[in-house]
């Protein structure tokens, strides 16, 4: 369960005060005035503020160091209220930019000046030091931190446009060949058939000869697709030439993952039938990139496949027992893998959820919606 940051910063306020209190008793035995009850009041309204220190910052430090200023002019120790304001400043810089934290910087010096002025100190060399070497180090903490978290949230911006960037193109080269391969062709058929419907009673002859460009024209349109889904695996991972992969050689890729180190059992439930190529195709996919993600981040881990044929959907799902990997695997969620996955099941209207499990491991299940006609038909025969 995640806290909150305004929980987080509570937290830290209570310990901070918590802190400081206890400090208390250790005044009188450095010499200065010993705390009351109005002192340790004080202490409390110093660190309070600090639990909205991460949605007001400025406005935390400022009454933090306002508060603090009340204490050291009633005549007690500095240090005892000192935590606050410190964690104020880092704060500020770790939240805004330079010209907003220097001055909140030199304020917390001035207050440790002043507070050196109104005990009557003899060290001032001491008390000068302090000044300046506690707000400067505060502040380059809280500056290296707001430049840390401003990379962070670049490179994941970055990322994600690179993804989305890859993803748009990829969608955008296959559209291109879909519409160079089948728009002429289409266009061909919707005009012949449009034309064989119109004369089919008055002109067989000429009825017929429009059939026949249609039927050229579809095969021809089928011997393109092939070639463009031909030449469209070759060049993104060099597959072979042949049928897609399916469901059917879920065996076989168990097989080879065995021999990988990873012991993987494989159930079928419910009546094999043949799907529509690209939902099998979707499904082998998601299940191969599964178990290469088990392979790579759970090494020695069991695996289990199972794929359950239902009326009008069909389900896959893989799951392992690794353990100290969830992290790892989670931080690959916008990795190009995972990334797949999902845009294969929006695709073909599945759904898919990816995450670590609350026993331990890791488990993969997509859920895809069959057509009942491609099923009946053995849809392989069309692509």
């Amino acid at each position: 369960m995640r806290i909150s940051p305004l929980a987080v910063d509570a937290l830290l306020a209570a310990a901070l005060t918590s802190v400081a209190v206890l400090l208390g008793p250790e005044a009188a035995r450095q010499g200065q005035n010993p705390l009351d009850a109005s002192a340790y009041a004080l202490v409390v309204l110093v660190h309070l503020p600090l639990v909205l220190r991460g949605r007001a910052p400025v406005v935390v430090c400022g009454l933090g160091h306002a508060t603090w200023v009340a204490y050291i002019t009633l005549g007690y120790w500095p240090v005892v209220c000192s935590f606050g304001p410190m964690l104020a400043v880092y704060t500020v810089a770790s939240l805004h930019p330079v010209r907003i934290s220097v001055p909140c910087a030199a304020l917390m010096g001035g207050v440790w000046i002043y507070a050196g002025a109104v005990s009557h100190t003899d060290s001032w060399p001491s008390v000068v030091g302090q000044a300046v070497v506690y707000p400067a180090v505060l502040w380059r903490f809280g500056v290296l931190a707001r430049r840390s978290a401003e990379l962070t949230r670049q490179l994941r911006r970055e990322q994600a446009e690179l993804a989305r960037r890859e993803v748009a193109e990829e969608r955008g080269r296959i559209a291109r060949e879909l519409h160079d391969v089948v728009a002429h062709h289409m266009s061909v058929i919707s005009v012949q058939t449009g034309l064989a419907r119109f004369i089919f009673d008055t002109d067989r002859q000429t009825a017929r000869t429009a059939l026949d460009t249609i039927d050229a024209t579809g095969k021809e349109a089928l011997d393109e697709l092939r070639r463009m889904l031909t030449v469209l695996r070759t060049a993104a991972d060099d597959a072979p030439v042949g049928p897609m992969p399916g469901l059917a050689s879920l065996d076989e890729m168990a097989e080879r993952v065995r021999t990988g180190g990873v012991p993987v059992a494989l159930t079928v439930e419910g009546t094999p039938r043949p799907l529509a190529p690209g939902a099998e195709l979707c499904a082998y996919r998601v299940v191969q990139e599964a178990l290469t993600n088990v392979l790579k981040h759970a090494p020695g881990a069991h695996a289990e496949v199972q794929l359950r044929y239902e009326p009008h959907q069909v389900t896959v799902s893989v799951t392992d027992d690794g353990e100290g990997v969830i992290l790892d695997r989670v931080r690959t969620e916008g990795g190009h893998g995972l990334l797949g996955m999902r845009e294969r099941a929006k695709l073909y209207g599945g759904q898919i959820s990816i995450g670590p499990q609350e026993q331990g491991g890791f488990a993969v299940r997509l859920t895809l919606p069959t057509s009942a006609r491609a099923a009946a038909q053995g849809d392989d025969a069309t692509t």
